[in-house]
Order: C-alpha cells, then structure tokens, then sequence
C-alpha cells in the first residue's frame, strides 16, 4: 500500500502570498514524512474562492518534492491537447522522477461556459484530448478534425519517461473507460468503504476484460487527519465534520491517531487498492503539517 498526497490548493489564506507559502510547507512536510507520491488538482474561474492553478504551483512544488512520483489533476476537455502536452512535457522534463496524470472529464459545472466549452462534449473531447496527447508525447506530428481542431502539432520537449495515467471514474460507463484507456484508475473520495470495494471490484473486472495493466495503479482519494491520538482527532475534526464536509459521508473519512488511520487504508488495501492518496481534512495549516507528518507513522504501521 502506498501512501500519497493531493496537496488542497484552494486555501482560506489570510492573503494570496501566504497561502502560496502554506502550499511549499505543505510540499515539503509530505516530502519529510516519506510519502509516495504528490499531486494537485484542477479547478477554473473559482472567484471568490482562492484557487492556485496546478501547472504553476506544480512547477514550484516538485523544487521541495524529489524523485518520487509528482503529477497533476486535469480537466482533460477544459484543455487544449497540445497546450496540455506541451506543459506537461515541462513539467516531466523538471521533474526528476516519473510524472503522472490524473484526468478525468469533470462534473457538468460553471467551469464549462466560463472557458467556452460545451459540456455535453465532454466524453468526445476527453478521448481525443487522450489520444492526441501520448501520440505528441511520442514524437509524433499530429493533425486533428474532432471536438479539437488543429494541424500538424509538434512538442518538444517530450516527456524524458513517458507519462502514467490515471483516469478519475465514478460512473459505470467512466470505470469502463478508465479500465479501456488509462494506466490507472483513481477513485472518488466520497465512496464510503462498501462502494470503494464495490468499484474497485468492478474496475478490475474490466481492467481483465480489456486486457489493461496488470500492474496499474488502483488508486483512492481519502480526506484524512492523523491526529495524536484518536481522540485529539475528532475533537480537532468536529467543527469541519459539523459544517458538512463536502457533503461527503463521514465513513467516507479517515479521521484519528495513526493506527486509526492505518488501519482505513489498510482496509482499502484489502479492498484491491495500491494507493490511497490523501487530502488534508483541515484547513487551519498548523493542524495540516501536523497530519501530514504524523503520516509517516503511517506508512510505518502499513510497513
């Protein structure tokens, strides 16, 4: 079981600089706590809300991070596929170790009309994103007439390793093609334990019936504080849990001392699952540091 972080990039900062400093802490504690893997997420026209944008922030964070794993959440139809590869492509080539994206199609949402896009289109424009996309990261020279319009599209630089995928799925048909086209499959955070080893039953049926990587990653998103002790954990969640985080199901969480936690993910495990990747469930960042650190206990437990 690996152990994971998807760094919160929308902040309740006090101020724009400051939250960007929250962010490098943050990078650097998951970096000393040992964890297995970084990421950040996708979001656009977010205003009044405070979101740092991935490929940026992610280009600052892989200076604390090292050689394991980094990568990045993308709305795959929010983006140009040549654009996309290209920044990625910067990215892996800064990056000194292997690069992974995760993408998904999105939620039919405002950030559809914000960027022009047509979101029943969504499923047509993720394939071709996709496709296009790891043809220019061969080398390739690539012209397209679908959702995405464009001639003769070269990159460089390309990715030094290649680039991983993970396809974010919830729905049936989403599980399908994320078993069909990606390396990996990255679950939703708000599946409680009985769906989490629900699909992940079903995307590895498909995983076999597909012919995909034996060897993917089977990933989930868990928002987690790791407290001193249990009880310390749920006194310092209680406000969080009482406001309705997210309106995600509290089983869904994984809140307590290091043991508790460990014990969620090794559940998961159990449940056909290599990777939990975690998000803080606090926002105040003193508590944020603290979990992350406490995470190396956790992967200690899991060891």
């Amino acid at each position: 079981m690996r152990v994971g972080i998807s760094l919160t990039t929308a902040l309740r900062a006090p101020d724009a600089r400051t939250g960007g400093r929250w962010l490098v802490e943050r990078a650097a504690a998951a970096r000393e706590a040992g964890l297995d893997s970084l990421f950040v997420g996708d979001h656009h026209s977010t205003a009044p809300m405070r979101y740092y944008q991935n490929v940026p922030v992610l280009a600052r964070l892989l200076a604390e991070w090292g050689e394991r794993p980094a990568g990045a959440l993308f709305l795959l139809p929010l983006w140009h596929p040549v654009l996309l590869a290209e920044q990625i492509g910067t990215l892996a080539s800064l990056h000194a170790g292997p690069f992974v994206m995760q993408c998904a199609i999105g939620p039919d949402d405002a950030q559809f009309p914000a960027l022009g896009v047509d979101a029943r289109q969504r499923p047509s424009r993720f394939e071709q994103s996709l496709d296009a996309m790891r043809r220019l990261w061969a080398g390739e020279t690539v012209s397209a007439e679908g959702r995405w319009r464009f001639r003769e599209a070269r990159i460089a630089p390309v990715p030094p390793d290649g680039v991983e995928v993970w396809i974010g799925a919830v729905a049936s048909a989403a599980i399908d093609r994320a078993a069909r086209l990606g390396d990996g499959w990255l679950a939703s955070p708000g599946l409680t334990p009985a769906q989490a080893a629900a699909q992940s039953a079903e995307y590895l049926e498909r995983r076999r019936m597909h012919g995909g990587r034996e060897d993917g990653a089977v990933a989930i998103r868990r928002d987690v504080y790791v407290g001193e002790s249990d009880a310390e954990a749920a006194e310092t969640a209680r406000p969080v849990l009482e406001a309705g985080y997210r309106g995600i199901d509290p089983t869904a969480l994984a809140i307590g001392g290091p043991e508790t936690v460990a014990a969620n993910c090794r559940a998961l495990g159990e449940a056909g699952y290599t990777d939990v990747i975690v998000r803080n469930l606090t926002p105040a960042q003193d508590a944020a540091l603290a979990s992350i650190r406490r995470l190396a206990e956790v992967r200690a437990l899991l060891a």
